[in-house]
C-alpha cells in the first residue's frame, strides 16, 4: 500500500475557550484534491492555516512525504498558497508578481524569467508579463495569483476560497480550468470552500467540516449517496429531516411510520437495523414523488412550485405541519393543491435513516 504523501495527524486548535479545530485527521496521497467543505465557523480556515504554517497547532502533525514539518516556518514548508483576495501588488505587473516568490529563493536573470513564463503558459496567459494589475479581469487576476503560487514548483498548493470573488458563470468555468491544470502538474491540492457546488467539481474527496470535527470525508458521489450524519445529508445536496418512529425491520430494511402512513427504508450493507422507537428520516427531493392524494400517500398541500427541467420541486406541507421538498411532473400541479407523497422508484438511494439523538 502507498503511503500517504500529505498527513493531517490530529490537528487542534484552541482560540480562549473555542475548540476551532478538533482533532483533525486526513490523509492525501500525491496528486490528490481534497476541498475542506463546511459553513462559517467550520473550522477550515483554521485548518489551512495550520497547514501553510501561518498558525501553530496546540496539538497535533502536519506531515510531507513522511517528514514532520509541524514546527517549520511556512517558507521552509515549500507549500504554495492562493488567498481569498489573491493578495496580488498593484504597483508590480503580471511578470514581476509571478517572479516574487522565484526571487525569494535566489532566482535571477534568464531563468527567473523562463520560469515565471512556464508558470503563465500554464495558466493561459502566456505573454502577459508587462500587463497591468489593474487591466486585467477578476478571473485573469486569479490565474495570475494561481501562477505566482505554482512558480516556485510548491510540495503542496493551498486555495482558500479561490473563486468566491468571481462572477457565477465565470466562476464555473474557471473551477473546471483549475481542476484540469491541477491534474495536469499533479500538485497535492487542498482548497477550502463553504460552496457545494465548488467541492463537488474541484475536489477528488470531499472533507465535511462542523464546528471543528470532521464529519465525514470521500467522494462526491459517496457524501451524497450515504451520508455519514444527518448534518452531511442537510449540507450535501438538498434534503428535509423529519421525525418517524421505527415499527420493525422490513424485507429490504427498517419499516418505518411517517405521521399518517408506513414507508420500508432500504439499509445500506452493513448497517445494523435499528431499534423500535424513535428516528430521523431524511428525505432527498428525488426520492419522493407527489401524486393525487390516495391510499397510501402521505397527505399535504402544496405551498411552492420551483421548475427544474425534467421535474418540478414542490413544497409541500403535510398535515401534521412537515415542509417536505417533492419531486413531480412539471406542471402538474398548482399552489393550494392537496397532494399525496408516497417513495419513488429511486427511494432508496435518498431515504436515510438516523437515530434520534443524531448530530
Amino acid at each position: 500500500m502507498t503511503a500517504p504523501y500529505l498527513v493531517l495527524d490530529q490537528l487542534t486548535r484552541r482560540f480562549g475557550s473555542t475548540l476551532a479545530v478538533d482533532r483533525l485527521s486526513l490523509e492525501l496521497a500525491r496528486g490528490e484534491i481534497l476541498a475542506l467543505l463546511g459553513p462559517s465557523g467550520s473550522g477550515k480556515t483554521t485548518a489551512l492555516r495550520l497547514l501553510a504554517g501561518f498558525d501553530v497547532p496546540d496539538s497535533g502533525r502536519v506531515l510531507v512525504e513522511g517528514q514532520d514539518v509541524t514546527g517549520a516556518a511556512p517558507v521552509a514548508r515549500r507549500f504554495g498558497m492562493v488567498f481569498q483576495h489573491y493578495a496580488l501588488f498593484p504597483h508590480l505587473d503580471v511578470g514581476e508578481n509571478v517572479a516574487f516568490g522565484l526571487e525569494s529563493d535566489g532566482i535571477r536573470g534568464a531563468d527567473l524569467a523562463a520560469r515565471v513564463a512556464d508558470a503563465l503558459v500554464l495558466v493561459d496567459l502566456a505573454g502577459y508579463e508587462r500587463r497591468r494589475i489593474s487591466q486585467l479581469s477578476g478571473g485573469q487576476q486569479q490565474r495570475v495569483a494561481l501562477a505566482r503560487a505554482l512558480a516556485p514548483e510548491p510540495r503542496v498548493l493551498l486555495l482558500d476560497e479561490p473563486l468566491s470573488n468571481l462572477d457565477p458563470a465565470l466562476r464555473e468555468r474557471t473551477r473546471r480550468e483549475i481542476r484540469d491544470l491541477i491534474h495536469r502538474i499533479g500538485t497535492t491540492t487542498v482548497f477550502v470552500t463553504h460552496e457545494q457546488d465548488e467541492a463537488f467539481d474541484l475536489g477528488d474527496r470531499v472533507a465535511v467540516l462542523r464546528s471543528g470535527r470532521l464529519e465525514q470525508v470521500g467522494t462526491p458521489e459517496l457524501l451524497y449517496a450515504e451520508p455519514a450524519t444527518p448534518f452531511v445529508g442537510a449540507f450535501v445536496g438538498r434534503s428535509t429531516t423529519v421525525p418517524v418512529e421505527v415499527l420493525g425491520t422490513a424485507a429490504r430494511g427498517a419499516r418505518v411510520r411517517l405521521e399518517s402512513v408506513e414507508w420500508d427504508v432500504p439499509l445500506r450493507g452493513g448497517d445494523t437495523p435499528p431499534e423500535p422507537g424513535p428516528a430521523q428520516l431524511l428525505v432527498r427531493p428525488e426520492a419522493l414523488w407527489l401524486v393525487a392524494s390516495g391510499p397510501d400517500t402521505l397527505p399535504g398541500k402544496v405551498e411552492s412550485r420551483r421548475f427544474t427541467g425534467a421535474t418540478s420541486a414542490y413544497g409541500v406541507r403535510t398535515d401534521a405541519g412537515a415542509l417536505l421538498e417533492v419531486h413531480g411532473v412539471p406542471g402538474a400541479f398548482s399552489v393550494g393543491d392537496r397532494v399525496g407523497i408516497m417513495p419513488s422508484r429511486r427511494a432508496g438511494g435518498g431515504l436515510h435513516l438516523f437515530p434520534a439523538s443524531g448530530a
